[in-house]
């Protein structure tokens, strides 16, 4: 009997191990992000948004060419906004 609990012990322990490797690995790795011009609206970008400003949340207004959003990457250009779509250069 005290064999079978010390087996049982010893896979519910490895299987909660593997589990927290798991979490631990993914976390390790953030999604790659990229500088997506063009998309944001006014007050909430993320950085840059051309003379005069510092940095986030400063744009003046919706979808600005100059101020950027980070987005994942490779999905930039895709991003339709009413003034075209999402630039990796400041437009």
């Amino acid at each position: 009997m005290n064999a079978r609990i010390a087996t049982v012990a010893f896979t519910l322990a490895t299987l909660a191990s593997g589990v927290a490797m798991a979490q631990n690995q993914s976390a390790a790795k953030p999604a790659a992000m990229e500088k997506c011009y063009g998309v944001s609206m006014a007050g909430q970008n993320d950085c840059k948004a051309g003379e005069g400003t510092t940095c986030a949340g400063t744009a003046k207004m919706d979808y600005q060419g100059n101020a950027w959003k980070n987005v994942p990457a490779g999905t930039c250009t895709s991003i339709k906004t009413p003034r075209g779509m999402g630039s990796l250069k400041p437009v």
